[in-house]
C-alpha cells in the first residue's frame, strides 16, 4: 500500500524559508520520480518541483523557480521540498506524489503571512 506522509509545514513570514519533507513507503521508491504540488484555496492543485528517480534532474515551474529546491535521499525513501523566498502567494497546501501512481498524502499547510 502507498503512503505519503508530508511534513515540515507552518507559518512564515514572507522573505522567510520553509523544508518540507514527505516520507514515502509501500513502493520501490528510487524507481519513481517525485512531485511536489500545492493547491491554494480556490484554485487548481499544480506542480512546485519535479525530481527523478536518481535525483539527478530537477526542473520547476517559472513561479518558484530559484527559490525552491527540490531533492531526494532513496535511503530514507524520503523527499525534501527546500522553500526559500517566501511570498504571500506560496500559500498552500503542499502534497507529495510519485509518478504514474495514484495514491497523494494528507499534505502540509504553508501559510506566508506577516
Amino acid at each position: 500500500q502507498v503512503q505519503l506522509v508530508e511534513s515540515g509545514g507552518g507559518r512564515v513570514q514572507p522573505g522567510g524559508s520553509l523544508t518540507l519533507s514527505c516520507a514515502a513507503s509501500g513502493f520501490p521508491f528510487s524507481n519513481y520520480a517525485m512531485r511536489w504540488y500545492r493547491q491554494a484555496p480556490g484554485k487548481e492543485r499544480e506542480v512546485v518541483a519535479h525530481i527523478t528517480g536518481r535525483g539527478t534532474i530537477t526542473t520547476y515551474p517559472d513561479p518558484v523557480k530559484g527559490r525552491f529546491t527540490i531533492s531526494r535521499d532513496n535511503a530514507k525513501n524520503t523527499v525534501y521540498l527546500q522553500m526559500n523566498s517566501l511570498k504571500p502567494e506560496d500559500t498552500a497546501v503542499y502534497y507529495c506524489k510519485a509518478l504514474n501512481l495514484d495514491s497523494w498524502g494528507q499534505g502540509t499547510q504553508v501559510t506566508v503571512s506577516s
